[in-house]
């Protein structure tokens, strides 16, 4: 029997390319966006419907759940939308702050959320959402994309006791750096004279070269895929050698230690 993965923020990076690896293993997707008249290539393909959704609207999100759930049988849904507010706290104005968290927090529980009561009545399901090393481990200039992350996992694994007893599962992909267009389109960049010393620190690693050892989307993509496919309890899939490295050294030296390794590189 055809299985079907809901997505959100399948336009383009890795939404776009999750859609297209699910598609070439059979699986029907459904594929979210908020503007589903330009997207030219995944139309082209069978077995892919697209939906207007926007996951800072709460009512779009309830109209398109219910609208898919009695259409469909959904087994994944893939909470991905999301994007990166960078700089220091003080650059940020009240309503980037605030569409940070409804992108990257809200979106991904108001959509959880109506699945629910579906998953648990089918006693089957499974919630994959779209984290960040930045996730799990603090850092500069990171502050709001951070607090939405961490909440994020926070949440997941959190939901993930709950809703076990209902033979649902919940599952954390957590990326370092991806090679997408993150860096551009889907980030939101402040910045303050008073922190320009630790701005240009940062800065430094993300150069050409950082970025080529980046995962493609496509790497990150076939992570997603495991995650659907492995019938384990696993939580947190750690996705890329920057993020394996980081997560890494943070059980090996404790938080702790990690946070005063990181005071040194960041001092200026």
């Amino acid at each position: 029997m055809q299985k079907t993965i809901f997505i959100t923020g399948a336009s383009s990076g890795l939404g776009k390319a999750t859609a297209i690896l699910f598609q070439s293993k059979g699986w029907h997707v459904i594929a979210t966006m908020r503007y589903p008249e330009k997207e030219m290539e995944l139309k082209k393909l069978d077995n892919i419907t697209l939906h207007e959704l926007d996951v800072t609207n709460p009512k779009n999100i309830k109209d398109v759940v219910n609208k898919t759930i009695s259409e469909h049988s959904v087994d994944v849904v893939l909470n991905n939308a999301g994007y990166g507010l960078i700089g220091p706290l003080e650059a940020f104005t009240d309503e980037q702050i605030a569409r940070q968290i409804e992108t990257n927090l809200m979106g991904p529980i108001r959509v959880t959320k109506s699945f629910i009561p579906y998953f648990r009545e089918k006693k089957t399901g499974i919630f994959i959402n779209i984290t960040s090393m930045f996730g799990m481990i603090g850092y500069p200039t990171c502050s709001m994309y951070a607090a939405s992350k961490f909440a994020l996992d926070g949440f997941s694994e959190s939901l993930a006791y709950d809703l076990s007893h209902f033979g649902v599962k919940v599952k954390i992909i957590a990326p370092g750096g991806i090679q997408t267009d993150f860096s551009g389109r889907s980030m939101d960049i402040a910045t303050h004279d008073a922190y320009q010393g630790l701005i240009d620190k940062v800065s430094e690693g993300y150069n050409e070269e950082s970025i080529k050892r980046y995962s493609t989307p496509e790497m990150v993509a076939n992570a997603i895929f495991k995650a659907a496919t492995d019938n384990n309890n696993q939580l947190r899939y750690i996705v890329g050698s920057d993020a394996e490295a980081l997560y890494n050294e943070r059980l090996n030296i404790s938080p702790e230690g990690q946070y005063k390794k990181l005071r040194e590189i960041f001092s200026f």
